[in-house]
């Protein structure tokens, strides 16, 4: 009997990657689940279910708030899980997983997320986090055994999947390797068109400072404009000091009330820059538009007019130019929502089978999807 393993950095939190591999794990439910460390209160109630193979590095203390500082040790946890009696290793990667062994007789493919963003783009990390001179010189010289390890963990897979035309291009420049491109699953069944507007712009988001939320609170705070923030993160007491009284901070909400805003929300801001980003999506899914940095995944994905509007400048007084031009715009839910659809998760699964099964004999296909509906 043919075996599939899938494999995913970290289950840590419940974000853009986890949710792809949940929508990889519902496509090939037969696949066995490993990680590096799990954080079940962390993740979906759909991967809580599984039964997730972990690492030693299960052990380690306080993995729900120090995943993060962990970082030297993933590479070594990564190596130990040892993997020869699959047939098919499905790789979910933001910068580890594709390191993983296999047997000689087994087909890698990894979905890759993007190269190690810190590590690929350090001098921008470092600016932004305002390290003092030591430390900064410290994870510089960290950072060096970093690259040389994932250069070499990029010759392991058989064939690479990248989630935008961007990553397909950071893939080449940075391992000279080929990569076909298939978007992230975007649930939208999960939404729906609201009669009802808010007055209210909408942010959805893990509160990291590198998502440049800051520039959509100074933004809102400086104009009077109500903002809605949804997420939580080690960002989250900075941003409260620059909030105005009408920017809201909801921490993380369930999926149901999340949706409720994403329908009733005037727009989405989307101040960072994403390797796809799948927020924006979602709220198209609803009918609601996207007021977006003009950088990474948006880029594919916003069209000018159709879904939302892009400002070219990561700064406050850009998004506040932006923000005058949408409000003064039409914008058609249906229009919004059918654009959206075009990334369903439905078209994602058909899309995966359908090159899983032309570089390994385990998968047979999209027809599998529909003899499972049958």
């Amino acid at each position: 009997m043919s075996r599939i393993a899938l494999f995913q950095d970290y289950l840590a939190q419940n974000g853009g990657a986890a949710r792809v591999t949940e929508a990889i794990h519902r496509t090939l439910p037969e696949a066995e689940l490993y990680t590096t460390m799990e954080v079940p209160e962390r993740i979906s109630p759909y991967l809580r279910r599984l039964n997730v193979k972990t690492t030693w590095m299960q052990v380690l203390p306080a993995k729900g708030k120090l995943y993060r500082h962990y970082f030297l040790l993933y590479p070594f946890a990564v190596e130990s899980a040892h993997l020869e009696k699959f047939d098919l290793i499905l790789s979910s990667c933001c910068g580890y997983a594709k390191g993983v062994k296999r047997g000689k007789n087994s087909v890698h493919v990894c979905y890759c997320h993007n190269p190690m963003r810190w590590v690929w783009r350090f001098p921008e990390y470092i600016a932004r986090e305002r390290f003092n001179p030591l430390t900064a010189r410290l994870l510089q010289l960290t950072v060096q055994g970093l690259k040389r390890w994932e250069i070499q963990a990029a010759l392991r897979p058989d064939y690479f999947i990248a989630n935008s035309h961007i990553v397909a291009d950071r893939l080449k420049s940075a391992f000279g390797i080929e990569a076909t491109v298939i978007e992230p699953p975007i649930d939208t069944s999960r939404f729906w068109i609201s009669r009802q507007i808010g007055d209210y712009y909408l942010i959805l988001s893990r509160l990291n400072a590198y998502k440049r939320i800051d520039i959509a609170v100074e933004a809102c705070t400086r104009t009077d404009r109500r903002l809605v923030v949804i997420g939580d993160g080690p960002d989250r007491a900075r941003l409260e000091a620059l909030a105005g009284p009408g920017v809201s901070f909801l921490g993380r909400l369930p999926d149901d009330l999340v949706n409720r805003y994403a329908s009733g929300c005037r727009a989405l801001i989307f101040p960072g820059e994403e390797d796809f980003g799948m927020a924006p999506l979602e709220v198209n899914a609803a009918g609601r538009p996207v007021v977006a940095y003009g950088s990474g995944g948006a880029t594919e994905t916003v069209i000018n007019g159709l879904n939302g509007i892009l400002f070219r400048e990561q700064t406050t007084g850009s998004l506040i130019e932006a923000l005058e031009q949408f409000e003064n715009m039409d914008w058609d839910p249906a229009a919004i929502r059918r654009n959206a659809q075009r990334y369903d998760v439905h078209v994602f699964q058909e899309r995966l089978l359908d090159f899983l099964s032309r570089v390994s004999p385990v998968v047979r296909g999209p027809q599998m999807l529909r003899r499972r509906a049958g």
